[in-house]
C-alpha cells in the first residue's frame, strides 16, 4: 500500500465464509461508509449484523447532515474522486465487482448454502434482504414490551383496588379518618410539586432550602386547620382553659410563625444563588396555594357533611372514566392542544353520564343521615350514624309545572315528534323532588366542564419541566398529584357553591358562646348564666337547685 492512499476500513470481525458479508461502499471525499447486506444462519448473527448495519446507516445520515445536501456538481465531483483516495479492501473481505461486460457480477453461492439458509426459519436470503429479518429481530423486543405492559397493568389494577378499598374504609370508619387521608394526600402532593424544581447540586450546597419548604407547609397547615377546627368546634375549644388562649389568638400566632420563616429565608440568602433561592420561595408559595389551600376547602366539605365531600369526588372519577370511554369510541375532534388525546366527543359524552350518575347516586346517599348531617361528633361512623335537622335541600318539595304565558301559541311545539311531546311535562303537572337534585346538575356540570382544566394545568406543568409523571408515589399510576389534580379544584368549587347557595346561616351554640366569651366582661357572663338558668328552670328543663347553687357560688366570690 502506498503512503498516499487512504487507510483501509477496519475489519470488525472475521468469518470463515466471505460470502456471508457484503460491503457496499459509497465514496465520499474523506471516508468510506459501509452499508451492510448480509445473510446469517443463527439469530445471534442476525442481531449482530442488524446492529452493525444500523450504526453504519446512522453514521452515513449524520455525515450527510453535517455536509449539507448534495448538489449535482458535488455529486459528479465526488464520483470523479481518484482511485488512490478510495479505501482498499482487506484480504478476507470481498466486494461486488463489475465483470468484463460492465455489469455487476453476482456473488457465487453453492446450492447447499442456498438451500440450507433458506430452510432455516427467519434466515434471510439475498433476494429478501433486510425486509424479512426485521420481524424475526423485533419479535423478542415485542415479547419483552408485552410482558412489561402486562406487569404494569397488573400493578396498576392491584393498587387501584387497594386505593378504592382504603378510601371506602376511611369514609365509613368516621370523619376523622377521611381527614387523615386528605392530609396525607396534600403532604405527598406538596412534596412532589416542590421536587420537580429543585436542582440537586444547588439544593445540597444551600442549607435549609428543603427545611424552609417544610416549615412553610407546617405553618400554613396550622393556620388553615386551626381555622376549620375553631369554626366547627368552638363550643368545645372556648370552654377549655388551655385551648382558650390558642383559640382566641390563633390568627396572630399563625402570622407570627410565617414571619419567622420569612425572616429566616431572608437571612439565608447567599451571593450567587439569589435567583435559585427566590425561585424556590415563589414556587413554594404557589404549591401552598394550589395544594394546601384547596385541600383546606376539601376538609371543610367533610365538616359540612360527607355528602358534599364524596359526591364531588365520585363525579370527577365518573367523568374521567366516561371521557376515556366516549373518546376511544367515537372521539374525532381534538379538544385542547396541551392534551392532544382529549376530544370534544369525549368531553360532551362524559358530561351526560356524569349528570346521570349524580342524579342516581344522590337518591342513594340522601337516605342516610351519616352523609347529609354536618359533623358534630368526630367519633361518629357509618354504624353509629349522626343525628341532625336536615338541610332544607334534602327535604322533598312538590313543584307544579306553570302554565304557558298568555298569548303563547298553542301549536308552537307542534314541529316536535310525538314521542318528545309525550315526554314533556304538561302544564299543571306536579312533581315531587328534592331541591338538591337541581344543585347536583350544576355540580355535575362543574365536574365535567371546569374540573378537567385542573388536569390540563397539570399536563402543561409536566410538559414545561419535561417529565411524564410528578412522581412514583402510587405504583402503576405515577405520582399522587397525577391522580388528584382535578380533585383539588373540584373540592374548591363544591365548597364555594355550597357556601353561596346551600349553606344556612343561623345562630349556633358555638357562635353564641364565642360572642359571650369574647364580647362580654366576666360579670356580664355571670349575669347571662343566671338569666339562662332561670329560663331553663321555668321550662322545667333543669332542677330548681341549680339556681340555689349558682347563688351560693356567686356570694362566695
Amino acid at each position: 500500500m502506498t503512503s498516499g492512499s487512504a487507510s483501509p476500513p477496519r475489519q470488525l470481525f472475521t468469518t470463515a465464509n466471505p460470502r456471508a458479508l457484503h460491503f457496499l461502499t459509497e465514496p465520499t471525499p474523506t471516508r468510506t461508509l459501509p452499508l451492510f447486506r448480509f445473510e446469517s444462519r443463527t439469530l445471534a448473527h442476525q442481531a449482530l449484523f442488524a446492529h452493525l448495519d444500523r450504526r453504519a446507516g446512522e453514521a452515513a445520515s449524520t455525515s450527510r447532515r453535517n455536509k449539507g445536501p448534495r448538489t449535482r456538481k458535488s455529486w459528479h465531483a465526488q464520483s470523479r474522486t481518484p482511485a488512490s483516495t478510495m479505501a482498499k479492501p482487506k484480504k478476507d473481505v470481498k466486494f461486488q465487482h463489475r465483470g468484463s461486460n460492465g455489469k455487476m457480477r453476482r456473488p457465487s453461492a453453492s446450492m447447499s448454502e442456498i438451500s440450507e439458509s433458506g430452510s432455516q426459519p427467519g434466515s434471510p436470503t439475498r433476494a429478501n434482504g433486510l425486509s424479512k429479518q426485521e420481524p424475526a429481530i423485533q419479535e423478542p423486543d415485542q415479547q419483552a414490551e408485552y410482558e412489561k405492559k402486562k406487569a404494569n397493568f397488573i400493578t396498576r389494577t392491584v393498587w387501584t383496588l387497594v386505593m378504592i378499598g382504603g378510601f371506602f374504609w376511611a369514609m365509613f370508619a368516621g370523619h376523622i379518618y377521611i381527614i387523615i387521608v386528605v392530609t396525607a394526600v396534600q403532604i405527598i402532593s406538596f412534596k412532589e410539586v416542590i421536587a420537580i424544581t429543585q436542582v440537586p447540586s444547588r439544593a445540597r450546597s444551600l442549607r435549609f432550602t428543603k427545611s424552609l419548604n417544610w416549615y412553610f407547609l407546617g405553618s400554613t397547615m396550622y393556620f388553615l386547620y386551626g381555622e376549620s377546627v375553631i369554626y366547627y368546634f368552638k363550643h368545645v375549644l372556648l370552654v377549655d382553659k388551655v385551648l382558650l388562649p390558642l383559640t382566641t389568638h390563633h390568627r396572630f400566632i399563625s402570622f407570627s410563625l410565617y414571619i419567622i420563616g420569612f425572616m429566616f429565608f431572608v437571612s439565608s440568602l447567599q451571593k450567587g444563588h439569589y435567583r435559585f433561592q427566590f425561585t424556590q420561595f415563589a414556587w413554594t408559595h404557589m404549591a401552598l396555594f394550589l395544594i394546601v389551600g384547596q385541600a383546606h376547602f376539601v376538609i371543610n366539605n367533610i365538616f359540612e357533611g360527607m355528602f358534599w365531600f364524596f359526591l364531588p369526588v365520585a363525579m370527577v372519577i365518573t367523568n374521567d372514566i366516561f371521557a376515556y370511554l366516549c373518546g376511544i369510541t367515537f372521539g374525532r375532534t381534538p379538544l385542547i392542544k396541551i392534551s392532544p388525546k382529549k376530544t370534544w366527543e369525549g368531553f360532551i359524552g362524559a358530561w351526560f353520564f356524569t349528570v346521570l350518575f349524580g342524579i342516581l347516586f344522590t337518591n342513594v346517599m340522601t337516605r342516610y343521615k351519616y352523609f347529609i348531617c354536618p359533623v358534630n361528633d368526630l367519633g361518629a361512623n357509618i354504624w353509629t350514624g349522626l343525628e341532625c335537622k336536615p338541610n332544607p335541600v334534602f327535604i322533598p318539595h312538590t313543584y307544579t309545572v306553570p302554565s304557558p304565558p298568555i298569548g303563547f301559541p298553542v301549536n308552537a311545539l307542534g314541529f316536535l315528534p310525538p314521542a318528545v311531546l309525550d315526554f314533556l311535562p304538561l302544564p299543571g303537572s306536579k312533581y315531587t323532588i328534592m331541591p338538591v337534585q337541581f344543585h347536583v346538575l350544576v355540580l355535575a356540570t362543574f365536574a365535567s366542564l371546569i374540573a378537567p382544566f385542573g388536569g390540563f394545568f397539570a399536563s402543561g406543568l409536566k410538559r414545561t419541566f419535561k417529565i411524564k409523571d410528578f412522581g412514583d408515589s402510587i405504583p402503576g399510576h405515577g405520582g399522587m398529584t397525577d391522580r388528584m389534580d382535578c380533585q383539588f379544584i373540584m373540592g374548591t368549587i363544591a365548597f364555594m357553591y355550597y357556601s353561596s347557595f346551600i349553606s344556612i346561616n343561623h345562630t349556633t351554640v358555638g357562635g353564641v358562646i364565642e360572642s359571650v366569651i369574647t364580647g362580654l366582661s366576666p360579670e356580664e357572663q355571670v349575669e347571662v348564666v343566671k338569666i339562662l338558668g332561670k329560663h331553663l328552670v321555668s321550662q322545667e328543663l333543669l332542677p330548681s337547685q341549680l339556681l340555689e347553687y349558682l347563688g351560693e357560688g356567686l356570694k362566695r366570690r
